[in-house]
């Protein structure tokens, strides 16, 4: 079975292209225009095993807002998309990933119900690289939930270097979101005493 997702994404803002294997081998294609974005977003595909296409064009003449926002909604809805109708997924899954200093964990349940609960600390840096805004992190997360539908919690204690901090979060949600979203041989139910996520 072949648990893939594709999807387009057109406005007046930008163009975007998402295309997801679950079961891949963490090969990535990505070009968003935002190089530190890219960087991220390679770590997802990396560190979740995921075969991942993102193709962006965005108004980056204004700034990477809506770039980074649209990107993330395209993102979510491809990975509900792959999922299917989620049997045999393990649904819940966390993850801790040390980055130097900073130290991100993360917790996902792909419950159906987006919902998310975002810590890091205060006082970062404002910008990565040239046009990565540090206050877009949360609001990634906050976009790919609502299309993906999942709970996310994500917690960063402690950490220096706004590089570490941000990079951490997306290899600890790589990895919470692979054991998540992985086949489990013994369950052949969707994981949830509904019958549905």
């Amino acid at each position: 079975m072949s648990r893939t997702g594709r999807v387009e994404r057109t406005t007046k803002e930008t163009k975007v292209l998402v295309e997801i294997d679950l079961d891949g081998t963490g090969v990535a294609d990505i070009s968003t225009g935002v190089g530190f974005y890219d960087h991220m977003l390679d770590q997802l595909a990396k560190h979740g095993l995921f075969d991942l296409t993102v193709r962006t064009e965005g108004d980056l003449h204004i700034d990477s807002h809506h770039t980074m926002e649209d990107t993330a909604l395209a993102l979510g809805a491809a990975f509900r998309e792959a999922l299917g109708d989620k049997v045999g997924i393990r649904r819940f899954a966390d993850a801790k990933v040390p980055l130097d200093e900073a130290l991100a964990e993360v917790t996902v349940d792909v419950s159906g119900r987006p919902y998310l609960v975002h810590s890091e600390p205060a006082g970062m840096a404002p910008t990565i690289g040239r046009d990565y805004d540090t206050t877009m992190t949360r609001h990634i997360f906050e976009s790919f939930v609502a299309q993906a539908r999942v709970a996310l919690h994500i917690n960063v204690p402690y950490g220096r270097n706004a590089h570490h901090i941000v990079e951490c979060q997306f290899k600890a949600f790589a990895r919470a979101l692979r054991f998540a979203s992985e086949l489990d041989p013994r369950i052949t139910w969707v994981p949830s005493t509904k019958g549905a996520l």
